[in-house]
Parts: C-alpha cells; structure tokens; sequence
C-alpha cells in the first residue's frame, strides 16, 4: 500500500507512521533528500510538535491542527483531470514558467526538470537531487532549523518532493518562475513538501508561490522553503496564500543572503482557516540588503500568524520590514517579529512595522516587534499599533458625498495598498489589487474564472 489513514493526536503516532513506512517514504524520493531523514525523526521525537509554551509559537494553537484524521501518501496519487479545466486563475495566465506541485508531489504532466536556453533549471526537487547533485547536496537541509523547530524536523523527515529552481551566475530573468501549490483530495490530507531556490552570484529572478486549495475537504500543509541568494544577486519572492475555511497551513521559509545582494518579500496571506508563516533571513555578506513586507486579511473565525527573524550577521547591511492587516468578525492574528544586530553588524540599519486595523469588537491582534542589538553604532527602529479606522478622515470622504461603507472600503484599500504597492510584476499587482478589492468587499477570494467554490 502506498497510503496509511492516521490519527494524530500526539507526536509518538507520527513517530510510529514513519517508522512503518520508511521504505515507502524513501523508495518515493531521492537518496540526497533520505539521508537527513533518520536524524530529523530522532530530533522531532524529542521536540515534538510545538506548544504554546514554545515562546515562538505562543500566539498560535498548532497541536490541535495534528487531532484530525488525515489521509497520508507516500507516492503520488493518481488523480485524472485537466488542469486547464480545474483551474482556470487569473494569476497562472500571467507571463510566467509555470511549476505545479499536487498534493506535495511534482506533477509529472509538467515535465521532472525544465532547462531553459539561459541555463535556468525548474521543476522537481527529487528529480533534482537525482540528477543535479552538485546543486542540491550541500544546500538541501543547510539552513533549515530542525535542532530549535519540531515541524521543520517533522518536514525533513517525510518530505519527499517540492519544487527546485536555479538561477545560474549572472543570468537575468524577467519572466518570474511561479511555483504553484495545489491540493486535491475527496478526503482529509496531511501534506508535506519541500522547495529549494539557488540564486547565483549576480543573478536576477522573481519567484512566485501560490497556495490553492481546489476540494473543500480537511488539508494540513507543512512546508520547508531554503533560498539561497549569491553576491550582487537580486530576488523577488511573491507568496500568495488563498486556501479555504478548512485548510491549515504552515510555512517555513529559511533565506541566506550574500554580499551586496538584493531581496525583496512580500506575503500576502489572502485567505485560509489557519495560517502560519515563519520566515528567516540572515544577511551573511557585507551591503547585503532585505526588504520584507507582508499582507493579511481574516474574517470569521480564521487565524493567521507571522513570526519573522532577520539576522545581522555582518556589518553595513540594510533591512526594512513592514507588515499590515485587516482582521474582521471574530478572527485572531499575530505578528512577531525579531531583528538581531550581532556585535560585528556594526554600521546596521534596520527598521520595522507591523500595522493592524480591527473592524469588530471580537477581532483580536497581538503583537510582539523586537530589536536584540550588540553593536553600537546602529540606526535601528520597530514599531507597532492596532487601531481601527481614522474617523476623522471617514467624516472627511462622507462630506463629500461619500457614502459610508464605500468610504470603509476606500480606507481599508489604501491602508493595505502600501503592502501590494512593492510588487514590481505590473500584472501581478493588478491582479492582487483586485483580489483584495473583492477580499474586502465580502466577495469570495477565489481567483476570477475559478470553479470551485472552496472558500
């Protein structure tokens, strides 16, 4: 059998799963990525899966997401469909190379590996690991924090598959690469995946992951994302989050940056029942810069969660963060956020923001910006506030004969237009902007021409 039904209360039954699976686990995947696995289970044993009384995850309930029944699979499943019939979204009609991920696993439609004239490479880790070994062995499990995270260990341990992309030196790529994540089941899924990005030394590229649910049934995603960004190397990563009610998903994403390299972040949480994001930057090279910003919308009862960490490991680096959010009814979100100036990091500067607009009484925003520095000739600043919408400027739209809820949604849009607004693909930002229109204006926040009405 190439599935298992499980139940997982506790750490010991996944422990227990993989131990009766470990041949159907590593059969599925390449011997790079197996290797890390004996370690990882022995180190996910003894963190297990995180509490609230891990001070990282404090904010966020991530025990009672593993209480469900899921289906595991150790193998992709064959599932018959068109994906052009399926999944007709605005967002994959955009220019770009397209790389489908279902259900954890590469599509095969898609071809394993794409090579493009440039030297470009895109498509499956595991094929990757099996026929690019020079690229992925010493970068596979580099960065990820499998000692200090029990769901990244748990990750590195059943991960089989993902998506792999590889800029070559000094090679400049205007169209992005867009990663898309899709799950599909007609049952309760567990899915756990894995994606590696390699930036070269003077290279360019934009990169795009989209996170789709198209069945209304129960989904569990736990994902590991490493990037590495060479020197004088520029990168665009644009995470776009849109899954329904029912789905959870948490996000592990580990950048190491060179110097004089460029990066910019924007994580546009769009819609989800539970989402986690975790993002990690070291700037590791001298003029080395990091811009990151991110985008939640919550309603209902939906929770979404960002934990950021921006490590200054050297001096005369820059790095500017700016998260902002809209939660309504009785939705709950979270925002910490961590900058490190180590004693070395001198000539550091460093900024951040965390913005939330709560539209209800019950809606609750906690937050928790914070600067640890050693050095002393820093300019660093974070701040925070949680407020609800500036009265004065709503009496200012109404006198003009604004009505009421337009002049609501108008705040709302420019409040979070500051966010989109750092997306340099024109059709993406175009396309975002109306999402979030829709978004705000109670409308499903499904992708235009989308059949599926998984929200």
């Amino acid at each position: 059998m190439s599935d298992n039904t499980i139940t997982i209360p506790i750490s010991d039954e996944l422990v227990n799963i993989y131990h009766k699976n470990l041949n159907l686990i590593s059969g599925g995947s390449a011997d790079l990525l197996n290797q890390h696995r004996d370690e990882a289970i022995q180190l996910f044993k003894q963190l297990g899966i995180p509490s609230q009384k891990n001070e990282k995850y404090k904010y966020s309930k991530i025990e009672p997401l593993f209480a469900h029944s899921y289906k595991k699979h150790f193998a992709p499943k064959r599932i018959t469909f068109n994906i052009d019939d399926i999944f007709r979204c605005d967002i994959p009609e955009i220019d770009t190379h397209i790389a489908l991920v279902l259900n954890g696993f590469y599509l095969p439609e898609t071809g394993k590996l794409t090579t493009l004239p440039n030297g470009i490479v895109y498509g499956s880790l595991a094929e990757a690991a099996i026929k690019l070994p020079n690229l992925v062995k010493e970068r596979y499990n580099a960065l990820a924090e499998n000692k200090s995270d029990g769901l990244v260990a748990l990750n590195t341990a059943f991960a089989q598959d993902g998506a792999f992309i590889y800029i070559p030196r000094n090679v400049a790529e205007s169209k992005p690469i867009q990663i898309i994540n899709l799950l599909l089941s007609n049952e309760n899924q567990l899915v756990q995946y894995r994606n590696l990005i390699v930036v070269e030394e003077g290279a360019q590229a934009n990169v795009l992951i989209c996170n789709h649910t198209l069945s209304p049934n129960r989904f569990l995603s736990n994902v590991v994302t490493e990037i590495f960004v060479g020197s004088n190397a520029q990168l665009e990563l644009v995470k776009m989050q849109n899954e329904h009610n029912d789905s959870a998903l948490l996000t592990h994403t580990y950048i190491l940056q060179q110097r004089d390299s460029r990066l910019v972040t924007n994580t546009l949480s769009l819609h989800g029942g539970f989402i986690r994001n975790n993002l990690t930057v070291t700037l590791n090279g001298e003029g080395a810069d990091a811009q990151l910003y991110g985008l939640y919308l919550t309603d209902r009862t939906q929770h979404t969660d960002n934990n950021t960490f921006i490590d200054h490991a050297v001096p005369n680096c820059t790095s500017n963060e700016l998260y902002k959010g809209i939660l309504d009814d009785q939705a709950t979100g979270a925002f910490n956020g961590k900058i490190m100036v180590r004693r070395d990091a001198q000539k550091t500067q460093a900024y951040q923001a965390n913005n939330s607009l709560l539209l209800t009484a019950d809606a609750h925003m906690k937050t928790k910006p914070q600067l640890e520095i050693y050095a002393d000739d820093v300019k660093c600043s974070h701040g925070a506030t949680i407020g609800q919408l500036d009265n004065e400027a709503l009496f200012y739209m109404r006198a003009r004969g604004i009505g009421e809820r337009e002049a609501k949604l108008l705040l709302m849009f420019g409040f979070v237009h500051e966010v989109i607004k750092q997306i340099s693909i024109d059709t993406l930002r175009e396309r975002i902007d109306d999402m979030v229109n829709k978004r705000l204006h109670g409308e499903l926040a499904r992708c235009h021409y989308c059949p599926m009405h998984c929200c």
